[in-house]
């Protein structure tokens, strides 16, 4: 039997909506963050700067090894890197991956293994803002672990960010892969190892806000106000994976949807199979292929 509380059902469905609805702008943000720094009193970084990647695993291993694997084969050479990787120990292929990486000598890159109960890995929310009050660095990228840092990502956004001093920034476009299927070899990483997927498989997407994987906040800012530290509602550990509506919140408390900046894009890696996600065959099977339609993969 899960450790975690159990709300009432009802009750829980109505505040979450509501923190939905405020997020829309309907509430001031000011009203639950009165923190944010003025831009005054935000570093202006200049340099070489030091970033951190935030990313949460859950049965995506196969997933996060192309990740890992983009910090090794691209190497920062104009900026440091912490890669933070929060995980549970239950999962054994992620434990066994984040050990293989750990090995690795990568001039440039500090990993950060970051364990947790699955009841707190499952609300997003509380890995990342343990990263955002804990960083000692200039700017801080929450991210997923299906983004990839290819061909000098990260030393053109670390060229893209000197001086800079907004509350968050994101990349002007990323590039995506097609929307890849369990049985894709792309997807069959097994034992631990360096691995690589084809760039050409990706194309081009804009992007006019930051979204989830793709929120670049200045470290003054990430200190002091966290993610989404002053709702408790995001804060609350969870007995399985919860939807991170904790993202529109944060840009919401930020009062910003983040500068688009030049920079190379990332990659990021879309399938269908959501392997966080716990339920039923059916259900699965209804999730993926509700993917697919919004993806454009499903006609007619």
């Amino acid at each position: 039997m899960s450790s975690v509380a159990r709300p009432d059902r009802w009750r829980d469905r109505l505040m979450g909506w509501w923190l939905r609805v405020a997020a829309s702008g309907l509430v001031p943000a000011r009203w639950v963050e009165p923190g944010l720094p003025p831009v005054d009193r935000r570093a202006a970084c200049t340099g070489r700067l030091t970033l951190e990647i935030v990313s949460h695993c859950w049965n995506y291993a196969h997933l996060q090894a192309y990740q890992l694997s983009s910090l090794v084969r691209w190497p920062p050479t104009a900026a440091n890197v912490v890669m933070t990787v929060f995980y549970c120990p239950e999962d054994e292929r992620t434990v066994e991956l984040l050990a293989f990486f750990g090995a690795q000598q990568v001039p440039g890159v500090r990993w950060n293994w970051q364990p947790l109960p699955r009841e707190q890995l499952f609300r997003r929310a509380i890995g990342r803002n343990r990263a955002a009050l804990a960083t000692s660095a200039d700017w801080i990228w929450f991210t997923d672990c299906d983004v990839m840092f290819r061909d000098g990502c990260l030393d053109g956004l670390a060229h893209a960010l000197q001086g800079r001093r907004d509350a968050l920034v994101h990349p002007k476009a990323e590039r995506i892969s097609p929307m890849l299927a369990d049985d894709d070899p792309a997807l069959q990483a097994a034992a631990p190892r360096l691995v690589d997927i084809d760039g050409e498989r990706f194309v081009a997407n804009p992007l006019h806000k930051a979204t989830g994987p793709m929120q670049i906040a200045h470290g003054d800012v990430a200190r002091a106000c966290g993610y989404c530290a002053r709702i408790a509602y995001y804060q609350r550990p969870a007995d399985r994976w919860r939807k991170t509506y904790e993202d529109p919140a944060f840009r919401w408390l930020l009062r910003s949807d983040g500068v688009g900046l030049d920079m190379p894009p990332p990659y990021r890696i879309r399938h269908v199979s959501k392997g966080r996600y716990t339920g039923s065959r059916w259900t699965t099977r209804l999730r993926s292929w509700i993917r697919r339609v919004r993806s454009g993969a499903v006609r007619g």
